[in-house]
């Protein structure tokens, strides 16, 4: 099989492509023909050594793959050889086949393609246990999602809307704020202009948004709690702008408020059962219509660096796929 490789850490353009051997299951593993691979913000902070997740050199980069079952372990029932799937390895999934943990390996819905498939499980499984168990949102209540343009950005206003928020999209371009209006955002906001807080604010008759989903960080990040309502709930979901922001505590007391943490590998880990539940939710919706991942582009396996540079470099709007 071919295989993107990190031999160091270091920027996208140290990866290379090499002929590696076939692989095969452990017994609690699934070994799938990978027909496309999800690309995702973590993976160009992976192959960089700045993620939580520090695999050592050398190593196969890529987080979510689709494709066919070839194989499964002994300890493995729940899917077969020929079965369409997607799945979740951490590492590994920039190749022509990838091994994955079964608990992690969900057969897909007839109307999903194996791209789509591909830009799923990472985004729609963070967002859904953002959403729902980490921030409660309620039908009625204002969601107001920094990086709105981006895959989990876009993952949190259709989610929202389906879950009965008015949702409030803020990107830092027209481009990215059209798109987020496209797939159903109510107000958006372009936070290169004006008062961030200001504008949230205006849009929210002086009150704040109720939830807010900041996978941003950095300098908006701290405005964030300037502009949250009373018991609003500040979802932490990533730092892509590069710094961590820092609480202010004061805030949070002034306005009964929460920040909460939403690690969504960690709860796969701890509550497989629930994140089953809200895959299931998830497929249900796909399959009548209600959400899809936009997939704004895709590269074949040799331009794995490349499509890592555009997503460091904020080009990708929504997701991007390799297809081996």
């Amino acid at each position: 099989m071919r295989a993107v490789v990190c031999k160091s850490l270091g920027p996208p353009d140290n990866l290379v492509v090499e002929e590696k051997d076939d692989l095969t299951p452990k017994a609690n593993e699934v070994c799938i023909k990978v027909h496309a691979c999800g690309v995702n913000f973590p993976d160009t902070l992976i192959v960089e050594g700045k993620y939580q997740l520090r695999p050592e050199p050398p190593f196969i980069p890529g987080a979510e793959v689709a494709g066919e079952v070839l194989s499964v372990g002994e300890k493995v029932r729940h899917v077969r050889p020929g079965d369409r799937v997607t799945a979740l390895v951490q590492v590994g999934g920039f190749a022509d086949q990838a091994c994955a943990a079964g608990e992690a390996v969900m057969p897909i819905p007839n109307e999903m393609n194996y791209t789509q498939a591909s830009a799923f499980p990472l985004v729609y499984g963070t967002v859904m246990h953002a959403l729902r168990q980490r921030g409660a949102l309620q039908a009625g209540e204002t969601l107001l999602v920094l990086g709105a343009g981006g895959g989990v950005g876009l993952a949190a206003v259709q989610l929202g809307k389906i879950m009965g928020a008015k949702v409030i999209a803020a990107a830092g371009t027209q481009e990215k704020l059209s798109l987020a209006k496209h797939y159903g955002a109510d107000e958006a906001i372009n936070y290169s202009y004006g008062s961030f807080k200001d504008n949230v604010k205006k849009l929210t008759n002086g009150q704040g948004a109720d939830v807010i989903f900041d996978p941003v960080g950095g300098d908006l990040g701290q405005e964030c709690l300037s502009c949250i309502n009373w018991r609003g709930r500040y979802l932490v979901i990533g730092f892509a702008a590069g710094d961590i922001p820092h609480i202010a505590a004061n805030r949070l007391l002034l306005k009964g408020a929460s920040a909460v943490g939403v690690f969504w590998g960690a709860f796969v880990a701890r509550e497989p059962k629930v994140n089953f539940e809200n895959f299931e939710q998830l497929f249900e919706w796909f399959s009548e219509g209600k959400l899809r991942p936009h997939i704004s582009k895709t590269y074949p396996l040799e331009d794995a660096a490349q499509a890592l540079a555009d997503m460091r470099a904020r080009r990708v709007t929504g997701k991007v796929a390799l297809l081996p």
